[in-house]
């Protein structure tokens, strides 16, 4: 099991026209090969009416499924070029699907390599990217007069709030990445003067903003 790994959060969609043919890329982070070929038959129906819909995709999180398709188009022009950008930028648990309507005019073998692969190189580049790391989830008990300093000192030490509960006390739900956590929970004690009560839950990959 990977320690971290690089992804997609959520889908995004560019596109552009190149000698009159247009070109929509679409990626989205996907959890195995059963939400990548979901994915792929969703941008295939959306684009039914187009020439051609190519995809490639790495559906783990250690690059034991790189699966690509031209679609249609010359053989290693489409589908592998879109594969090497996705390696190239050490990305997992993604899909990219490149949608072309034809425009008239034909690019050649050469051409065709460098709308897909460029296609999906400035998809990826605008994408929000996400680097997943071991987190622990744990519950922090909190009394009212200190919500306002334990909010900034969340926001401040780049904790993820996942859910807030105000009962007796105020009980936040909170992520924090593995190798943080022991600073983290004595730095936020020190801030609260040890009027915090903390029970960690569980651990497992969260995806963190880069």
């Amino acid at each position: 099991m990977p320690q971290s790994y690089k992804s997609l959060s959520g889908e995004y969609v560019t596109q552009k026209v190149i000698e009159k043919s247009k070109f929509i890329a679409t990626s989205r982070h996907v959890s195995g090969e059963e939400e990548a070929r979901a994915f792929i038959a969703e941008i295939s129906k959306k684009y039914a009416d187009a020439t051609h819909n190519c995809y490639a995709y790495i559906a783990d999180n250690l690059g034991n499924f790189p699966r690509f398709s031209d679609d249609g188009e010359p053989q290693g022009t489409a589908g592998m070029p879109m594969l090497e950008v996705l390696k190239n930028n050490g990305l997992f648990e993604v899909c990219v699907v490149v949608t072309r309507y034809f425009g008239g005019i034909k690019l050649g073998a050469g051409g065709l390599v460098r709308a897909y692969s460029s296609s999906v190189a400035e998809n990826i580049n605008a994408a929000t990217k996400v680097l997943y790391e071991t987190c622990c989830e744990s519950v922090y008990f909190i009394d009212y007069s200190n919500i306002d300093t334990a909010i900034r000192f969340f926001a401040a030490n780049g904790a993820n709030v996942l859910s807030t509960e105000y009962l007796n006390d105020v009980r936040f739900t909170v992520a924090v990445k593995k190798a943080e956590e022991e600073s983290f929970n004595s730095s936020l004690i020190n801030t609260l003067n040890g009027r915090v009560t903390i029970n960690k839950s569980k651990e497992y990959f969260f995806p963190f903003k880069i």
